[in-house]
């Protein structure tokens, strides 16, 4: 397996991630420890979560997703092999999005207990904190890279602006920086990735991580109308995107689909692979099928002739 050097943070990964929020959810402990072992058995490393997985679930209570990746991990005597990527910053009970010192050095050490290991490799602020100065929050992380409990640093969900002023504060602060960026990318939503945000982290040298890779699982071409949204849990949530751009972008991935004799959801995970400045998409599965598929669409080599197809179907209206 060609692995890409994540970032500058002298971690290498493989060029697709595993999604981890479905684990605990809609896919069972013993479902995920089938889906991990398949994974890993076809050369792939990198599995993301985050703390607040799955607190949205009725009678969860967030750390399911963790828990279950820690019990794989003890269970198969693995974890100098796989990458744990997981997040801290969400709301898990205290009624904010939190990134004080005094909270992730709480969070990092339940993260740790659910995951049975002694270091997390790549620790992720999941959201921006208004309320907490980014030189508060470094600080606490130079603190767990120091400890060796966390290898590297890195955000979610921040704009242009608030990564620069990150950087910024690092600089001058001496502190270490994030040297990697989770932003939401895909075929349907690039605006708030594409320009800006992409160009400083070609320039800053960042390794970039995508999720929702399939928009939902929109882009696997499932959800083709109104009457298909009850497919899943997640079904709902695809609504949006059945408008005439998000059509012309499935007509594109059955044509590329139909060409190299793969699946839209191989075709769509290949184009994000391809893009520059992408390290890897994240991408969830809840079947082994559905993991196939993922693996697939590693070695799925698109041409500049459907690369110039789907950037002409998915271009943002302007």
């Amino acid at each position: 397996m060609i692995t890409r050097e994540l970032g500058q943070t002298g971690i290498s990964i493989a060029p697709l991630v595993l999604g981890g929020n479905v684990f605990g959810w809609t896919a069972d402990k013993d479902t995920s420890f089938k889906l991990l072992d398949r994974f890993v058995e076809a050369g792939l490393n990198a599995i993301d979560t985050a703390d607040a997985y799955s607190r949205w679930v009725p009678g969860h209570s967030g750390g399911e997703s963790e828990s279950i990746i820690g019990e794989w991990l003890k269970s198969r005597g693995n974890r100098e092999k796989v990458v744990v990527i997981t997040k801290v910053g969400s709301d898990m009970g205290q009624g904010k999005k939190d990134l004080s010192a005094k909270w992730i050095f709480e969070a990092v050490e339940a993260s740790l207990r659910r995951l049975q290991t002694d270091h997390i490799d790549v620790y992720l602020s999941h959201w921006h904190d208004p309320d907490t100065p980014y030189a508060e929050t470094l600080g606490a992380y130079d603190k767990l890279l120091k400890a060796g409990k966390v290898r590297a640093i890195g955000a979610s969900n921040l704009d242009a602006a608030q990564l620069r002023e990150s950087l910024e504060v690092a600089r001058k602060e001496g502190l270490p920086r994030y040297e990697i960026l989770q932003p939401e990318y895909n075929l349907y939503d690039r605006s708030s990735y594409d320009g800006p945000l992409r160009d400083l982290c070609i320039a800053e040298g960042l390794g970039v991580i995508t999720y929702y890779s399939l928009a939902s699982g929109f882009l696997t071409g499932k959800y083709r109308s109104e009457a298909d949204l009850g497919k899943s849990p997640r079904g709902q949530g695809v609504a949006g995107y059945l408008d005439s751009r998000g059509f012309a972008i499935l007509h594109a991935l059955d044509a590329v689909a139909l060409k190299h004799s793969s699946k839209p959801a191989e075709v769509a995970l290949a184009w994000v692979i391809a893009q520059e400045g992408v390290t890897a998409p994240i991408a969830s599965a809840t079947s082994l099928g559905q993991m196939e598929s993922l693996i697939n669409a590693v070695s799925l080599k698109l041409d500049a002739e459907d690369i110039a197809m789907l950037d002409k179907a998915s271009a943002p209206s302007s």
